[in-house]
Formats: structure tokens, C-alpha cells, sequence
């Protein structure tokens, strides 16, 4: 039977593309929660992720579907720099409330680009008072996070949905 490196069988999941464990196993032994950002076709997932023996429990959650609960159009983009702020500062409010202060980003094997979809989610999540470290140079400005950049309406959008979440 073949012991060497190259004919060992990979673990599934790192197979397919889908998992650097290497990355997972440095972000897990520092025992905070992750805050998980994914950008999908349609729309953008936030989760505050614990990692436990019977595997990962997810404490809070926001999608894009569940935007529309908190004051976005229904006829906007759920995957937007816009939407992604707003559903990273409802990630953070409800993390918050549940009595997490404080996590570490996890963006999978997404491009780290600045100003991405991802970052802006981030940045909701830190103006909202969730304690993740970054560095300021890969936030999206703030004409990028109002939707200047797609139409004026949607920055009365961000603003009406930041306050939607405050009142809750």
C-alpha cells in the first residue's frame, strides 16, 4: 500500500476547493467567535460561528432575505456593497445583544480585495461597536457603503434600515 504525501487521500472538502484548514485550525484555536461573511449569487449570509466539539453552532445570523424585516426595498440587490454593510451592522447588533462583543472575520475562501463586498460587511459590523480586528485601508469609503455609487435612493435605504436595527 502507498504511504507517500502524493498519493494520501485529501480530506473532501479541501478536494473540492471549498476548505483551508490550515487557516480554519489558526482561527480556531484563539477560541473567539468568527464572524462568517459570504457574498452568493443572490445574496450576502452573516453568522457569529462558535466552534464546538460537536461541531460549529451558529450564535446570530443575518441574510439577505432577512433584510427586508429590517427596512430594505424589495426590489434592491441583497448582494451589494450597500446590503452587505447593512446586514454586517445587524450581525453586530444582534451579536451584541446576545452578549458577544467581540470576533474575528472569517471570509472563506474569498479574495481579500480592499473595498470589497466582504470588507463592507466588516465595516458594519464595527460601526455598530462589534470589536474585530482590521486594518482601516481595506474599508470601503463611505459613498461606496450609501450607494452613491448605484442610485441615491438606496442611501436613504442604509440609513432607514440602520435605524430600523437601532430600534429593535
Amino acid at each position: 500500500m502507498a504511504h507517500g504525501k502524493s498519493q494520501r487521500l485529501r480530506f473532501k472538502r479541501r478536494r473540492n476547493g471549498r476548505t483551508d484548514y490550515r487557516r480554519r485550525m489558526r482561527m480556531l484555536r484563539g477560541g473567539v467567535p468568527r464572524a462568517v461573511v459570504r457574498v452568493s449569487n443572490t445574496q450576502v449570509t452573516c453568522q457569529l460561528v462558535e466552534f464546538g466539539r460537536g461541531g460549529d453552532s451558529i450564535l446570530a445570523s443575518v441574510s439577505g432575505n432577512t433584510l427586508a424585516k429590517h427596512g430594505w426595498p424589495a426590489d434592491a440587490s441583497r448582494k451589494s456593497v450597500p446590503a452587505c454593510y447593512v446586514a454586517g451592522y445587524a450581525l453586530a447588533k444582534s451579536a451584541i445583544a446576545a452578549g458577544h462583543d467581540s470576533a474575528i472575520l472569517d471570509i472563506g475562501l474569498a479574495a481579500s480585495s480592499p473595498g470589497s463586498r466582504i470588507f463592507s460587511a466588516l465595516r458594519g459590523m464595527v460601526d455598530a461597536g462589534l470589536d474585530v480586528p482590521h486594518g482601516e485601508e481595506v474599508l470601503p469609503d463611505d459613498d461606496r457603503i450609501n450607494g452613491t455609487h448605484i442610485d441615491d435612493s438606496i442611501a436613504a435605504a442604509v440609513e432607514a434600515a440602520k435605524k430600523a436595527i437601532e430600534g429593535a
